[in-house]
């Protein structure tokens, strides 16, 4: 019973939403108005259950003292002051109608440069990624390590200093090589995304359950 309820749910669920898009009949407008109207509750009660599942978590590491668990408390702190001042204490700090309150000062002084400093940092993993990939071991390598460099020439002012192809070329290579390399891989992740949805609607996949679909 606890496997049979929920895949009858997801099957029905998933077949309706799909008949409903090809055949965009008053009654089955109105069946997905009435799931949209229902996604925010769901959304709302796995809200609740992740927020759950990590406290939970966290706090059994800070009890136990496992490895890192002083990282916890960065964790569940942020995770209940913030909803903490932006709900029980709105008001401003000097009062002003044009001054953050302090779940905005949190944010914007924490927030903001903890996010410019990761964003940082992943630019230095992208220039390491990027130089062990352009390394021309073949002929394959070669094509990619040289249309690397016309494009990132191309973007940038010395392209202009050093020939008005450059940027021509590069635009060349993002509009036509790179858009449809991109466009294969959008199709080849739609098929996976579509073969992955057929096999959860109709029992084939079955690990969402957890224990129960083993």
């Amino acid at each position: 019973m606890k496997r049979t309820v929920p895949l009858m749910i997801v099957m029905v669920g998933g077949i309706l939403m799909m008949v409903q898009y090809f055949i965009p009949h008053q009654y089955s407008q109105v069946i997905f108005n009435n799931y949209l109207e229902w996604a925010p509750i769901v959304g709302a009660f796995a809200l609740i259950l992740g927020v759950g599942s990590l406290t939970r978590l966290h706090s059994h590491k800070i009890r136990r003292k496992a490895q890192n668990w002083q990282y916890s408390w960065a964790v569940l702190i942020p995770l209940f002051g913030m909803p903490f001042f932006a709900l029980i204490v709105p008001q401003s700090l000097g009062g002003g109608s044009d001054v953050h309150g302090v779940h905005d000062f949190l944010f914007m002084h924490i927030q903001v440069p903890i996010q410019s400093t990761m964003f940082s940092l992943l630019a230095f993993y992208i220039a390491s990624a990027a130089f062990r990939a352009f390394r021309a071991k073949s002929a394959l390598a070669t094509i990619l390590l040289l249309a690397a460099v016309i494009v990132m020439l191309g973007q940038v002012p010395i392209g202009d200093v050093l020939g008005k192809w450059l940027p021509n070329t590069g635009l060349w290579i993002l509009r036509y090589p790179n858009l449809a390399a991109k466009r294969a891989i959008m199709l080849g992740v739609g098929f996976g995304m579509l073969a992955t949805n057929l096999k959860i609607i109709f029992g084939v996949e079955r690990n969402w359950l957890g224990g129960a679909g083993k």
